[in-house]
């Protein structure tokens, strides 16, 4: 075989067309081997001589796309000074392209013995560990295009490759649970239908199949372990071999089509090796102390933020280099349009504290690729000051995890929420004005993978998650849930029909919120896990989308198309600036862009916001004054709009306001009665359920339609 010297960049194996270039980084390797599988994974060792930078290179005329390789790297094995190579662990590439096989629960990935920690493993792990493959990075996109959403335009739908298509009827046997499932016109039209814009896929990296979940007869089901930064996760694909690659291109291309975006979930905090007892698969046996954070007392731990045995080294400048390829990467040349970044706070933690000024977001704001994609952080980690929503620098929106909690407590009835409510559904100024951000800083979430379903979070007080045999010991216990009386199912015809109005009061608010609203999977149609909020190891029916629905449920979805369509078509729902107090136009009247009022058509007071028992709340959106240009430059006028919030227990006359324009109000949605189409005059009383929303229209001119 040819060897010849290559290149030191890029990193990873890159393929040419007549062969392919290795370059693998390791500051601390005294030699590094570059081993060549066949498919039975017998082996062919290549010693790298020429060194750059610490970059181990060379150039391999006739290794075609579908090689299989991986390293063996030769150094120190001093854990006390962070140290950890070991030649018996094949090594996958940081920077593989496409990655075979999983691990096993074998004793041969780990560097030493379980009966006795102290003493040394040298078992070769080639036979269980997973291997790295070359890829052919050709690909015909034809006239591919980003759809380019603007965030305020954005309806996101966070959603998991298998859970979404195991179980849909329409979907063909082999591709369910694949990115071909996943781009079946059956999903792509559901979507559609459904008025999203974006899909959030919950993680694709190639991630582990942790072993003592192996063992427990469960499965990494999230995704949240990631071990390849630049491959498409092999599990997910109909064919492997590398051909996980194209299967990702044709989903993203059949989105982009389809007019709707594809942001990654992504997991760039920590790796799938652990902590200190975790297996030798990659990273920790190139050079450890280069890409872990470790204790600086002692080396041997790993300083942990994320609760999953390792962070990633921030101030590492191969570590940011690491993650800045990738990103380019999957926009560059998987054609993604934006990430969502698990547990970003520990992205910021350049030293110890949580630093929005760190290396991480400088590299980000910078970067002419990425800055322009959608960037949304999971702002929090489990370290000291990892709570930061609100605390993230402009470009970043963020999962807004007050917002959930608000509204959550809003509509179960607690004391004193209403102030709260109001400020998460216009936008949460207080949260992201004072930093020059925008209401598209806020993600809007009722619920998420992580927790209850939307029809759980009304049917259940408390977790039950003894499917993960954990003894109840794992997930949120505070989840200001509800049950309405009986905990699980049940067949009483009131608690039902309560709790459909609840889940169909979540929707409301999430389609009239300033922000951008985000829906978890299934929850357009009640979408059930039996209560439990942890389904990370739940690879089954618990956690799969079921598509068969009862009449209750596709009413849910035909409302929650109806609301979500009714947000598309006013962007009086959908504004880019925030609230800016009075609009005086033509001498009309000095109601401003938004006007808060009680039950009486009277302007809310002090006093009556802070009354602990108040629950409603009624608001005028002036479609006059919504003081934006749209996209040529021209004013937005829109109709008015009159929400009526009710979460008291009993229900309650509202009064139109007479201060407002319109003299004729429509209902366009009534959360307590899908149907209602009833017709108001101006200062006219109209009934709002108990635990309902009453929305009405009075179309600009106040002409009837």
């Amino acid at each position: 075989m040819q060897i010849w010297p290559g290149e030191p960049y890029p990193l990873g194996a890159t393929f040419d067309g007549t062969g392919t270039n290795f370059a693998v980084f390791s500051s601390v390797a005294d030699s590094v081997e570059l081993c060549l599988l066949d498919e039975e994974r017998n082996e062919q060792r290549i010693a790298l001589t020429e060194v750059d930078a610490h970059v181990w290179h060379a150039y391999l005329p006739g290794i075609l796309p579908g090689q299989r390789y991986g390293y063996r790297v030769y150094g120190p094995y001093d854990p006390e000074n962070g140290h950890r190579c070991d030649p018996t662990k094949l090594l996958l590439d940081p920077y593989a392209k496409a990655i075979d096989g999983q691990v096993t629960t074998s004793q041969s990935l780990y560097s030493y013995k379980f009966e006795d920690p102290s003493e040394r493993n040298e078992e070769d792990s080639i036979a269980d560990t997973m291997v790295s493959i070359v890829i052919n990075p050709f690909f015909d996109w034809g006239h591919d295009r980003p759809p380019n959403h603007e965030y305020h335009n954005t309806v996101i739908y966070e959603a998991h490759v298998k859970g979404m298509t195991a179980r849909h009827p329409d979907i063909p046997n082999e591709i369910k649970g694949t990115y071909a499932g996943m781009a079946h016109p059956a999903v792509i039209e559901h979507l559609c239908e459904l008025g999203i814009t974006a899909v959030e896929l919950m993680p694709v990296h190639q991630f582990v199949n942790d072993p003592y979940l192996q063992e427990k007869g469960l499965s990494n089901y999230w995704g949240y372990n990631t071990i390849g930064f630049f491959a498409p996760h092999n599990a997910y694909a109909t064919q492997g071999g590398g051909q996980q690659v194209q299967e990702f291109k044709q989903m993203v291309k059949a989105y982009h089509e389809a007019g709707i975006e594809v942001i990654l979930d992504v997991v760039y905090n920590h790796t799938a090796e652990g902590n200190h007892m975790g297996p030798t698969l990659s990273f920790r046996g190139l050079d450890n102390a280069n890409y872990y954070r470790l204790v600086d007392e002692d080396k041997r731990h790993y300083f942990d933020t994320t609760g999953t045995g390792n962070s990633l080294l921030m101030n590492s400048p191969h570590v940011l280099q690491l993650i800045m390829d990738s990103l380019r990467y999957w926009v560059t040349e998987m054609h993604v349009d934006g990430f969502r970044f698990d547990l970003a706070s520990t992205l910021a933690r350049q030293f110890h504290e949580v630093d929005r000024l760190s290396a991480f977001f400088d590299l980000i704001h910078q970067d002419p690729i990425v800055s322009q994609v959608k960037l949304i952080a999971e702002p929090w980690d489990v370290g000291v000051g990892g709570y930061q929503v609100g605390g993230f620098p402009p470009l970043w929106s963020e999962w807004n995890g007050q917002y959930r909690d608000t509204v959550r407590d809003f509509w179960r009835g607690e004391f004193s929420s209403l102030p709260a409510f109001a400020s998460r559904i216009s936008g949460s100024a207080d949260l992201y004005e004072h930093s020059g951000r925008l209401p598209m800083a806020s993600i809007n979430f009722v619920t998420a993978h992580d927790g209850f379903t939307m029809r759980d979070l009304v049917t259940y007080n408390d977790k039950h998650n003894e499917a993960n045999g954990e003894d109840g010991r794992d997930g949120e216990s505070n989840n200001r849930s509800w049950n309405h009386g009986v905990e699980g199912p049940t067949d009483d015809p009131e608690i039902m029909k309560l709790r459909l109005r609840q889940q169909r009061n979540f929707l409301t608010t999430l389609a009239v919120s300033q922000g951008v609203p985000m829906i978890s999977h299934g929850d357009e149609m009640g979408r059930t896990q039996g209560g439990n909020n942890n389904t990370y190891c739940q690879d089954n029916e618990i956690s799969w989308v079921d598509w068969e629905l009862d009449s209750d449920q596709k009413e849910l979805l035909a409302f929650a198309n109806r609301v979500i369509e009714l947000r598309h078509d006013h962007p009086v729902f959908r504004r880019r600036r925030f609230f800016k107090g009075l609009a005086k136009r033509g001498g009309e009247s000095d109601l401003g862009e938004i006007e808060w009022f009680n039950s009486s058509g009277q302007h809310m007071t002090e006093e009556e916001w802070d009354q602990a028992w108040a629950r409603s709340t009624m608001i005028f959106l002036n479609g006059l004054a919504i003081n934006e240009p749209d996209e040529r430059g021209r004013e937005i006028i829109d109709d008015d709009f009159i929400l009526c919030f009710n979460a008291s227990p009993d229900d309650i006359d509202f009064t139109l306001p007479k201060q407002t324009y319109g003299q004729t109000w429509s209902t366009v949605i009534n959360t307590a009665d899908d149907s209602d189409g009833s017709k108001y005059s101006a200062n006219a009383k109209v009934r709002v359920t108990a635990r309902s929303i009453h929305i009405l229209r009075s179309p600009r001119g106040n002409e009837d339609e």
